[in-house]
This record gives structure tokens, C-alpha cells and sequence, in this order.
């Protein structure tokens, strides 16, 4: 499960260039960088007219019972279900961060992020609901590098695999069932 992630411009030169296209593309730049918590409006890519584009999108499709909101959708069974499989088809997006965390059994806090580079993409869904933009994370089965932590993780998409994900129904089909990179982490 993912239920908070990182999103920090001053730790990525990737995350600030996303920024800085979305400052562009809006009247007013005000969204929140820092911590993610379910809810917040974040930053998003997402296929417009065949190009990758950052938007803004509140995280969470909300519950039939307008309780709350749900964060995540298990990539392995997304297409089973009635509330992900149009989004699967038609409005996948990447979810930019500079990691995601997660609490172990000890409730001690550990930051998940990609050796080598200083932003994580995340595999998402997103849907209109009252005309507001929303997203969730796509889930799967946990790797070593997470495992001893959590058994779910985020589908994690490395960066050269983005238009894949967003463009190509074969591919993404394909990376729906890829076991992620191993990541890196740090106690925070």
C-alpha cells in the first residue's frame, strides 16, 4: 500500500522541470510539494494529445458511500474491477515523487526511492468525479528491497518506460505484471 509519498522540487532537477511546466500551463502555482497525504491535489502526467503533460489531480477516487476516498487500486486484479477498468484502458498516469514511504511492523517510517536517481514514478489511474480530476496509485506484490517492510508496494515505472505506460496498451498490459526495481531507502 501507498499512502503517503514525497514530492520535493529542491531534491530533483526531473520533479523541478515537471513543476515548472505546470507553473507555466496555470494561472496561479499553487499546490502542495513536501509530504503527499491522501486528498491533496498533486502533480500528474497524463497523455494530452500524445504528449506527456503534468496537470493537477486530487488523490483518491471517492467511495460509493462518499466516505473518504480510496488511494490505491491492486494492479493485479485493476481490470477486474468496475471502479479502475475504464481507467486502465483509457487514463492511465504517472505519479512524479522523490519517493513514497512506509511504517514497518515497529511503526518506524522508512523513505522508498530509485538508486540512482533522485525521482520515483509511480503507475496511476485517474477519473472525473463532479468534474474534478482524481488519481490512485496502482499496488503490486512487494520486491526484496521493500518485503521486510510492507508486502504491497507501489508500481513503480522507471522513467524510460513513462510513454509506454501512457500510450501503449500492449506495453502497459505488460508492465501491469513486471516485478519493480529494487529501491533504495532511508529512515526518516
Amino acid at each position: 500500500m501507498c499512502g503517503r509519498y514525497n514530492f520535493t522540487v529542491e531534491e530533483s532537477e526531473e520533479i523541478r522541470d515537471i513543476v515548472n511546466k505546470l507553473n507555466k500551463k496555470l494561472k496561479e502555482g499553487k499546490f502542495k510539494t513536501g509530504e503527499i497525504f491522501p486528498t491533496n491535489l498533486a502533480p500528474v502526467l497524463i497523455d494530452e494529445k500524445n504528449s506527456v503533460e503534468p496537470v493537477l489531480s486530487n488523490w483518491g477516487f471517492p467511495k460509493y458511500n462518499q466516505k473518504g476516498v480510496i488511494i490505491n487500486a491492486r494492479a493485479e486484479t485493476a481490470f477486474e474491477k468496475k471502479t479502475f477498468r475504464d481507467s486502465l484502458m483509457n487514463r492511465r498516469c504517472i505519479i512524479p515523487s522523490t519517493g513514497f514511504y512506509e511504517w514497518d511492523s515497529e511503526k518506524r517510517k522508512f523513505l522508498f526511492g530509485m538508486e540512482g536517481s533522485s525521482a520515483l514514478y509511480m503507475a496511476g489511474l485517474y477519473t472525473y468525479y463532479m468534474d474534478e480530476m482524481r488519481f490512485v496509485i496502482l499496488t503490486t506484490e512487494a520486491n526484496e528491497s521493500i518485503l521486510d517492510v510492507h508486502n504491497r508496494m507501489p508500481l513503480v515505472i522507471p522513467r524510460y518506460d513513462i510513454e509506454a505506460w501512457l500510450f501503449d496498451n500492449a506495453a502497459s498490459s505488460e508492465i501491469l505484471r513486471r516485478v519493480p526495481p529494487m529501491l533504495t531507502r532511508k529512515a526518516v
